[in-house]
């Protein structure tokens, strides 16, 4: 459990192959955790009884700085695009090691893409770059930002729910 200054309401996660992790804002009560934490043992165990290697990354063999370039340059190509089509301009973008997420846009225009995207089927990719993109446009995640991913790339769905049922084992990747 951790207490977080930054954390508006509490957050549970279950990575790969670690331990629960619970942060909570900081004025949280101890009976408000363990209350939550008994609440969520069904969801937790289910969580943890579904961490089975499905991927095949075990002994892969790959460099970070290696999957950080060919994530750019992946990225670039789809930016330079799709940009155009939805109407907005980016200022730059960074590849980092996100421990919870596939992309993000500041509204300065940087998109920051997760390299472990590059062990992800290429539409993976291609849909976090132009769901990064539409942001530029919509900042939220309201109807009229879905409608507009829908018009760039109808098939979105499959995309997010790949990153839903194999995003953790991509996440837990370490590389050798």
């Amino acid at each position: 459990m951790r207490r977080s200054p930054r954390a508006r309401r509490w957050r549970l996660e279950v990575p790969w192959g670690e331990p629960a992790r619970l942060t909570v804002p900081r004025g949280t009560s101890r009976a408000e955790v363990e209350r939550i934490l008994s609440e969520s043992a069904a969801w937790i165990a289910a969580r943890r009884r579904v961490q089975v290697p499905r991927l095949g990354l075990d002994g892969l063999e790959l460099r970070e700085s290696d999957a950080r370039a060919e994530v750019r340059r992946r990225a670039s190509e789809l930016v330079a695009s799709e940009a155009g089509k939805i109407g907005v301009e980016v200022a730059r973008i960074r590849i980092g090691a996100q421990r919870t997420r596939w992309g993000s846009c500041s509204p300065r225009g940087t998109l920051s893409f997760n390299w472990r995207l590059v062990l992800a089927p290429p539409a993976v990719l291609d849909y976090v770059v132009v769901h990064e993109l539409c942001h530029l446009r919509v900042p939220d995640h309201s109807s009229r930002f879905w409608l507009l991913v829908e018009r760039h790339r109808p098939h979105w769905r499959e995309q997010r729910d790949w990153l839903r049922e194999y995003g953790d084992e991509l996440l837990a990747f370490r590389p050798a």
